[in-house]
């Protein structure tokens, strides 16, 4: 058992202390480094990301990919170009239109073509259940 009163004040400065340092730590990165203002910069609540839909990022692989496959004359496999085995179903429609396209309008037309046909096949696999249509969809 102690005696006297030693031990409160220690335990008192000591949570003070803490207190101390917990405040000044939390406050160090409240001021604009390098202003030469010495006021505080205001503080903005930074948004959270927004996610994107699954529609538009499927449009995004598949039109890259249909880019890079128009004009080999190899798909490739859809397991190393991260695509589900239903947005290779839509690279493979997406390219061969592209091919033709090109080969009667050039490659800009092709270009549209492609975003516009990756962009439709990828809405219509999500609306129908895209990847949860069945166990390789």
């Amino acid at each position: 058992m102690r005696t006297g009163g030693a031990a409160r004040p220690t335990t008192v400065v000591g949570c003070g202390l803490a207190l101390v340092l917990v405040t000044s730590g939390a406050c160090a990165g409240c001021g604009s480094s390098g202003s030469g203002s010495g006021a505080a910069a205001p503080r903005t609540a930074s948004a959270a990301p927004s996610a994107t839909a699954p529609e538009a990022l499927c449009a995004r692989v598949v039109t890259y990919w249909s880019r890079k496959v128009l004009d080999s004359h190899t798909y490739g496999d859809y397991q190393t170009m991260g695509l589900s085995n239903g947005q290779y179903d839509i690279l493979r429609d997406v390219v061969d239109a592209a091919r033709a396209t090109k080969k009667r309008q050039g490659a800009s037309a092709a270009d549209r073509l492609i975003v516009r046909r990756a962009r439709e096949g990828c809405r219509d696999w999500y609306r129908t259940g895209g990847p949860s249509n069945g166990p390789w969809q």
